[in-house]
């Protein structure tokens, strides 16, 4: 089925991205998987393309797009080609950049975006905690005020680009009384004194993440590196929390199809018992169910795209959004690899890695759990 969400404009910026993609990236796929990292060189010439300033104004080094569907179309060619180039490069285009752009002053501004924008600057941001999970409310930890300074101690993992960021949004507990209104979000520069990273952590898929433990032993900030309000941090993060989802739901199901596509070709290509093994009944009918699967969840999430692209993508429709192309992923993406069979099984095979790269969209962003809750309770249950 046609798309009718992208005009020529956004088009034409796939087809940027496409060649950057075939230029920059692609050659050099298995260095990072096998370095469990993107380098610098990559951030630099994606800031050099304008790929991490669409949500940065130009005034700041950006490209100040305004329009989400160029974001989604630079999250699906991410996509198309690995699935931590798209968790990676969202955490820091798609996911911090708004915290800055929307949520800071002029100086603070003047301070970062540019580097953001140009890929001098990478940023992560630091919600989840050892004991948290999913539950943001349940922070420990603290900000503690000292004269002109707060002093920031406590520990986040599971950080996507938390071993190379230079610039981490981290939330924190600044007034314990307040529970969950108690919350505010700071910006901690990584040359911090106080500031640690513990390893890379070693996950079942996306290698070339580099995913980390981070640690904050008294590190001393000022008002100066307040994100938004203080005490207002858990407002904050409810309100960006949908452009999260619906960022991880486009790479998600850009991802499963780019696979499904490929895997289409492998099955009519390989000879079982003197046929190509897609022209079995079985796996023709598979075939048939799985492509209807991904163009009706890409109905759905086109819907989701050009209603935040307008401002009106409600919390609900988002983890709508996140729950069910991710369920929609991991069963298409299981399928591939039966299709392959023994193959199917292969590190060196890409739906093997891509299996293995899904299996977390299930978790980060809100648990599908937790999605289903969402859901559940605006149905008044």
């Amino acid at each position: 089925m046609k798309r009718e969400i992208y005009d020529e404009d956004h088009e034409a910026f796939r087809g940027s991205v496409r060649e950057f993609l075939a230029r920059e990236v692609e050659p050099h796929l298995e260095s990072y998987i096998e370095n469990k990292v993107l380098p610098r060189e990559f951030w630099l010439a994606a800031g050099a393309q304008g790929f991490l300033g669409l949500e940065i104004p130009e005034e700041f080094g950006g490209s100040g797009a305004g329009d989400y569907r160029f974001n989604a179309v630079l999250t699906e060619e991410l996509a198309h080609v690995n699935m931590a180039f798209a968790s990676c490069v969202g955490i820091h285009a798609d996911i911090v950049a708004p915290y800055l752009v929307e949520l800071t002053t002029e100086q603070q501004k003047k301070r970062w975006l540019p580097g953001v924008a140009a890929g001098e600057i990478l940023t992560a941001i630091a919600m989840t905690e050892p004991s948290g999970g999913s539950d943001l409310a349940a922070l420990k930890t603290t900000a503690v005020r000292d004269g002109d300074e707060w002093v920031i101690n406590g520990s986040k993992t599971f950080i996507t680009n938390g071993y190379s960021a230079d610039l981490v949004v981290v939330a924190v507990r600044t007034s314990p009384e307040k529970k969950a209104k108690g919350i505010t979000l700071f910006a901690v520069e990584a040359d911090r004194p106080g500031f640690s990273r513990g390893r890379k952590l070693d996950k079942a898929g996306q290698p070339e993440s580099d995913t980390a433990e981070l640690f904050f032993e008294d590190v001393r900030v000022t008002d100066d590196e307040i994100i938004g309000e203080v005490d207002n941090g858990f407002i904050h993060m409810m309100q960006k929390l949908p452009q999260e989802r619906l960022n991880c739901s486009v790479a998600n199901l850009a991802h499963a199809a780019q696979i499904l596509r490929e895997t289409l070709d492998y099955a009519k290509e390989r000879k079982a018992f003197g046929q190509g093994v897609g022209s079995f009944q079985h796996n023709k009918f598979l075939f048939a169910e799985l492509f209807t699967q991904i163009d009706v969840a890409q109905s759905f999430m086109d819907a989701c795209v050009a209603a935040h692209a307008k401002g009106e993508l409600t919390p609900i429709d988002a983890a709508k959004a996140k729950w069910w192309s991710s369920q929609v992923q991991n069963d298409v993406l299981d399928h591939c690899v039966q299709l392959h069979g023994g193959y199917g099984y292969m590190n060196e095979y890409r739906v093997t890695r891509a299996w293995r790269d899904a299996r977390v969209t299930k978790i980060w962003a809100g648990s599908n759990e937790i999605m289903k809750e969402l859901i559940g309770r605006d149905l008044g249950l």
